[in-house]
């Protein structure tokens, strides 16, 4: 194939015929662009013909499960980019509109090798993607993007003989199976169900009802205009919509789901939402009671407490935390065989005996449920409030670019590690530790943090901190890190500050 142009030129006779895609679009995890300004259609059927080219070079069966979000555009993109899998040879098994875990369960369900999943995930409309995967539970890192980059970007996909389509039925109604098992709640339960009118609608409303818990509906009639908020759990317009829900209906919590399904946001019944590490927390509390001795994954930016808590230390839970980003977390947590990761965005991966090691919104929210099933006599508030408190910042993201944010970071890490060499303090009190798994998290004496590290999508730096003693303790961490940022030009404004 011949290499694709790199501009975009909408309304012009070559992007009706030629390849356009920007690179900037190949990301560490996945693949994103704005569509039709960054890719056209046949830019995603070069797409496809470098993924079929990429199995056929790694020795992969060529068959491929595919699906498409809930967005007016997902279809045509799709279908551009089934023309290239079979162009190189791949056996495409279409299972029509999906969840980005319905598409990850499908690898499972029909036994196929491979998956590729058209989404924007949370992203506006306007935006559109891949999630793409050959070693199932997982998703491309970044040495697979990069891989991939090279054959699409260099003009590198080759044509091979063998490539075909079928439309698959069922998967949706194996997944929903799957999902509900035999279980069905023995207390009452009542729960908003948000799903910002995005694909999730065609699942959660029902997933609920048939393990038995009363069903808040909340913007979940389909509708790809998405007219009241985009679906995006992380998003305060979204959260505070589920609180009015739960303090308008007297629910006993919200659960709302993203554009892809993939990640779950919980509003507890006193219309509090729980970030989702905190939620990790109240979720390996009760498993751990289940499996003791078992192993945690948190990433980089979530509570102390997976290591700090009393609770889990009594459960023998160890506690491992690596780097953000659902590929690294998923990788991981297969890696050391652990039960469940937890990233602080919303990506839980439940393994098994729970789940299957993917990223699964609606997996999440049945667990969630089982949880207060077990424990009839507490509330969403009441587990929340059982947590040992601590004072954490949100996440705060300084400018710096993305040529130049590596470079700044592998600087700022030396010198947050050399503090430590040194034996000098941080907020007053000693440093026990520097994990630099992925940036540099500074852990002090009595389990308090600060942690800084380049963001994977945007030009920043990504900066949280945490203290299990006060708030005055996590000003000062975040002062004393800011100062070691600070010694850095390159390093602009907060987007957001304490």
């Amino acid at each position: 194939m011949t290499k694709p142009l790199s501009e975009v030129t909408p309304n012009t006779w070559s992007f009706l015929r030629d390849a356009m895609i920007k690179p900037t679009g190949f990301r560490e995890y996945d693949a994103r662009w704005k569509y039709p300004e960054e890719i056209n259609l046949p830019g995603m059927t070069a797409l496809g013909l470098g993924l079929g080219t990429q199995m056929r070079k790694r020795g992969i069966e060529p068959v491929i499960a595919v699906g498409n979000d809930y967005r007016d555009y997902s279809l045509a993109i799709k279908n551009a980019l089934i023309l290239g899998l079979m162009q190189a040879g791949i056996q495409v098994k279409d299972i029509g509109p999906a969840l980005s875990p319905m598409a990850y369960f499908a690898q499972f369900h029909l036994d196929v090798p491979a998956v590729a999943m058209v989404t924007a995930s949370h992203n506006p409309n306007g935006w559109t993607g891949v999630k793409m995967g050959f070693e199932r539970p997982l998703t491309h890192g970044p040495d697979e993007m990069a891989e991939l980059r090279d054959i699409v970007l260099n003009g590198e996909g080759q044509a091979a003989p063998g490539g075909s389509y079928e439309f698959v039925e069922g998967v949706k109604e194996a997944y929903l199976d799957d999902l509900a098992g035999d279980f069905k709640m023995s207390r009452p339960l009542k729960v908003v169900c948000a799903t910002g009118n995005g694909t999730a609608s065609a699942f959660a409303p029902e997933l609920f009802k048939r393990i038995g818990v009363e069903v808040v509906e909340s913007h979940n009639e389909l509708d790809y205009t998405f007219p009241h908020y985009n679906p995006n759990p992380e998003a305060m317009e979204m959260l505070h919509d589920m609180s009015a829900s739960v303090k308008a209906s007297g629910a006993d919590l919200a659960l709302g789901f993203d554009g892809d399904g993939d990640r779950c946001g919980v509003v507890d019944d006193e219309g509090e939402e729980i970030f989702a590490d905190k939620v990790g927390v109240i979720m390996a509390r009760d498993l751990s009671k289940i499996y003791p001795n078992a192993t945690f994954v948190a990433d980089v930016k979530s509570t102390g407490l997976f290591a700090s808590d009393p609770e889990l230390k009594k459960n023998g839970v160890t506690a491992d935390y690596w780097k953000t980003g659902h590929s690294h977390m998923k990788r991981r947590v297969k890696e050391i065989g652990a039960l469940a990761g937890f990233e602080k965005s919303g990506h839980y991966f439940l393994a098994e005996p729970v789940g299957r090691g993917y990223d699964c919104g609606m997996r999440v929210a049945v667990e969630v449920c089982k949880m207060l099933d077990r424990n009839p006599e507490q509330s969403m508030s009441d587990l929340r409030k059982a947590l040992p408190k601590t004072w954490a910042t949100p996440t705060m993201s300084p400018y710096c670019a993305d040529t130049e944010k590596y470079q700044v970071l592998d600087r700022l890490v030396q010198k947050l590690v050399a503090k430590h060499e040194a034996g000098e303090q941080l907020a007053g009190r000693a440093i026990k530790e520097v994990v630099t798994v992925n940036g540099a998290r500074v852990i002090l004496d009595n389990g308090s943090w600060g942690l800084v590290r380049a963001s994977s999508n945007t030009p920043n730096l990504v900066v949280v901190c945490e203290s299990s003693d006060s708030e005055a303790e996590m000003r000062a961490i975040f002062a004393d890190i800011d100062a070691v940022i600070r010694t850095e030009p390159l390093v602009g404004d907060y987007d957001q500050t304490i």
